[in-house]
Parts: C-alpha cells; sequence; structure tokens
C-alpha cells in the first residue's frame, strides 16, 4: 500500500514527531528520547542550540542547569557526534563505535600511536576527568590536515577515543569539555545487538521521529537523514518521489492542533533544506557564516513555524550585560494577519522571559 498525502497531511506528520503540536512533551529526557538527537552547536546568539530546541518543545519550564544535571549527575543523557542522546539508546550505538574510525587515514594515524592512546588512556583512568589541554602531546606521529586540528593531537587523539566508545565526554562548563574513560559515564551494562537489529532500530526511531522521510537522503557524518526501507511508502502530492511515513504519525495526523515556535537554525525540523522546501515551501538559510552586508535574514535568525506552516524568521540576539533581547527585524515570509502577528509577539515575549531578559524593538 502506498499513502497518497497531501503536502498539509505530510506536514502535520512531520510536526507531530518533532513535538512543535500544541502538547507538550513532559520533560527533558522524554524529548531527547522522542527526537533521539538534540544538536549540541554551542553558538549562544541568542542561546545554545540545544537550549532553544528543547524550550521550543518544553517551553517555560525547561532550564539548561536541568540538562546539565542529566548529564553529568544522573548520566541519562550523554553526548556523541556532535548530539545530546538518550543513555537508552546507547546500545543503538555500540555496533557503530566498534566501526571507528572510519578513514583510512584514521585508522592509521591510531595504530601509528599505539602508545600515545594507551598512555591517554591510562591518565584518564588515573586522573580524569581531563580537558584536552591537560593531556601532553606525546604522539609518534602528529595529525595532518587542512583545517584547524592540524597538529593538535591531544584533542584528535580524545576525539576519535570517543567515537569508537574508549572515551566519553563526562562534562562541559565555559571553558568546553572535560573526557574521561567510557565506562565512569556509560553504564557497565549494555545489551548487546548486532549491526543489522541496531541500524534497524536506529532507523525506526529516526522515522518516529522525523515522521516522514526519504528513503535515501545525503550522506551525514553522525546521523543520518534518511530511513532507508523503515515504515510504509508515500507520496506527497506535487513532491517527486517516494517517501516513508511512520504509520503511527500518519494515524493521527487528522487529528492536528499547532502552535506557534521559534526554532534554533540547527533544529533537526529544519536541518535538510530540501525536505523543508518541499513540504513546507520555505526558504531558509543559515548566514552567520556570511558577511554582515550579504544576510537576508540575520546573523542567527530563528525560523518562526505557526501552526502548520513557517511564516518568517526572527532576527534577534541576546545582550545580556544591558538585559535585553535586542529584536532587529521579523521577516515576514508573506504579510502576518493580526492573528499570527499577535502569536508571534507572544512567543518572542515567552522567549525574552525565558532567557530573563528584556525586548526592545519589533515585538516588544
Amino acid at each position: 500500500m502506498v499513502h497518497r498525502l497531501s503536502r498539509e497531511q505530510a506536514r502535520r506528520v512531520a510536526l507531530r514527531g518533532q513535538l512543535l503540536t500544541a502538547e507538550r512533551p513532559a520533560g527533558i529526557v522524554e524529548t531527547i528520547d522522542a527526537l533521539t538527537v538534540v544538536n549540541i552547536e554551542p553558538t549562544a546568539a541568542i542561546a545554545p542550540s540545544a537550549d532553544l530546541i528543547l524550550w521550543s518543545r518544553l517551553g517555560w519550564p525547561y532550564q539548561p542547569a536541568d540538562l546539565v544535571r542529566l548529564c553529568e549527575e544522573d548520566r541519562a543523557v550523554f553526548e556523541w557526534g556532535g548530539f545530546y542522546r538518550a543513555m537508552t539508546d546507547l546500545a543503538l550505538l555500540i555496533p557503530e563505535m566498534r566501526r571507528r574510525p572510519e578513514s583510512a587515514q584514521a585508522r592509521e594515524w591510531l595504530a601509528a600511536n599505539e602508545a600515545f592512546r594507551r598512555e591517554v588512556l591510562a591518565r584518564l583512568r588515573a586522573e580524569g576527568p581531563l580537558r584536552a589541554s591537560d593531556i601532553p602531546d606525546a604522539a609518534q606521529v602528529s595529525w595532518r590536515s587542512s583545517g584547524w586540528t592540524n597538529n593538535r593531537n591531544s584533542m584528535q587523539l580524545l576525539e576519535m577515543l570517543v567515537l569508537c566508545g574508549d572515551v566519553a565526554v563526562s562534562s562541559r562548563d565555559a571553558r568546553g569539555r572535560l573526557f574521561d574513560v567510557a565506562d565512569r559515564v556509560y553504564p557497565r551494562e549494555v545489551p548487546h545487538l548486532t549491526d543489522e537489529d541496531a541500524g534497524r532500530e536506529r532507523a525506526e526511531r529516526r522515522l518516529a521521529s522525523l515522521g516522514i522521510a526519504r528513503v535515501k537522503g545525503i550522506a551525514q557524518p553522525f546521523e543520518p537523514i534518511d530511513v532507508g526501507e523503515i515504515g510504509e511508502q508515500a507520496v506527497v502530492d506535487g513532491v517527486d518521489g517516494v517517501w516513508r511515513v511512520d504509520a503511527d504519525a500518519l494515524a493521527a495526523a487528522d487529528v492536528f492542533v499547532g502552535r506557534t515556535a521559534l526554532l534554533s537554525p540547527f533544529d533537526r525540523l529544519v536541518f535538510d533544506r530540501r525536505r523543508l522546501e518541499e513540504l513546507f515551501g520555505y526558504e531558509y538559510l543559515l548566514e552567520m557564516y556570511k558577511p554582515a552586508a550579504k544576510r537576508r535574514w540575520g546573523y542567527f535568525a530563528l525560523p518562526i513555524l505557526h501552526g502548520d506552516r513557517f511564516v518568517g524568521k526572527l532576527d534577534a540576539k541576546a545582550d545580556r550585560r544591558a538585559g535585553l533581547l535586542r529584536v532587529h527585524a521579523v521577516h515576514e515570509d508573506e504579510p502576518f494577519t493580526d492573528e499570527v502577528r499577535e502569536s508571534v509577539d507572544a512567543e518572542i515575549q515567552d522567549l525574552a522571559r525565558w532567557l530573563g531578559l528584556e525586548v526592545v524593538g519589533p515585538g516588544a
């Protein structure tokens, strides 16, 4: 059976999977578990991405300190591959960890630095948690690259050992990450899964979180955006190709109550720009890497969701010293109705209250 969906139905399936309906989730762990991944990008023009993602789902009850506690004390959440994940997903990642590092260059470098690897693991065991800067560079062979990692051997080794599952991120602070041996961060007893079973369950969970996805998408380094043959086939009116859809989300698509939300530029809902354009007809580009004169919407513009449509972008910046959320512009993709403007302004005010700031500019 191939389901035929309108774009409206497809959008609503996607929004339900991403917990962006009027019915909010109960807590942080439940939210991360349902989303499967929460991006850790630390840029804090308004707030770090993970905090914005969780606030946009949970609302005012969410506090960043609670996420820190869940990561560093309760160990209910961990980070791997640039994302926060529920600790219950660790078993699904271990088969991939065993395959790391994937590149021949990294495998050869790790083999050439076996003595360095053993020394770092012994130091972490005896003294950890430690920062990369706490670990003397004793590499037998330096890491070579054209980017910022060139000759940064202690950090590069720790990154590889995290990906391999031998080391884990123990905590974060204003200076960055602290690392420790994995068995002091991860639970000692983890179910064993084959590569095939883990891959299938990860794809099932990914489809549930996305609602609707492509069989094949652009390759991603740590968390795919496609789902293979999981789920049921679907076509979307006016969109080429075949999709896979989560049956549970599809069954509830017609019972949809939306809301207004301000999303992180790194939110999973807007991460796949092609999907965003196909399902939502929404053009978006993160412009923080562009020269200021070439930006259309702003350095860290937040996508604005209203109901089941994206309606604009919020260009704002948190000025914490002045206690202000400075709103430079609210870009309207189409002229807002009074109802949309009122809802967007209310959400901007909610964002400012959550940040402990006062709004100045449009939306004040």
